[in-house]
């Protein structure tokens, strides 16, 4: 397979690259297409190293003939999924919400995307 088929299947997995403050470093994972990640203290050459790496699973999945896994896109997810928290849990947030003025939903979405 050449470079080109590769990155062009490599690009279709998600790679996400994060600080890890336990570590002190950044990890790059790609987990629609393997486990674990790579890692470093400069995010862009650990994307990078991901990027590569990704590219080399393709190559090692294509040799040995196993059928590449099914990547996840946007288009698969609702935006909506239920959380169960405790009663209290829910009331303190509702009310941290009105006081805020916006809705529970823009509260934890928020949050959510703190995390």
């Amino acid at each position: 397979m050449k470079k080109k088929e590769r990155a062009r299947l490599a690009a279709k997995y998600p790679k996400v690259v994060e600080w890890d403050d336990e570590d002190e470093c950044f990890i790059g994972r790609c987990p629609d297409l393997f486990d674990g990640g790579v890692h470093g203290s400069d995010e862009v050459a650990v994307y990078r190293k991901l990027v590569q790496v990704a590219e080399e699973w393709i190559e090692i999945l294509h040799g040995d003939g196993v059928t590449l896994p099914k990547g996840s896109s946007t288009s698969e997810y609702s935006g909506r999924f239920v959380v169960r928290v405790a009663p209290t849990v829910h009331h303190r947030l509702s009310l941290k919400a009105k006081a805020s003025g916006e809705s529970l939903n823009t509260l934890v979405s928020k949050a959510l995307m703190r995390a």
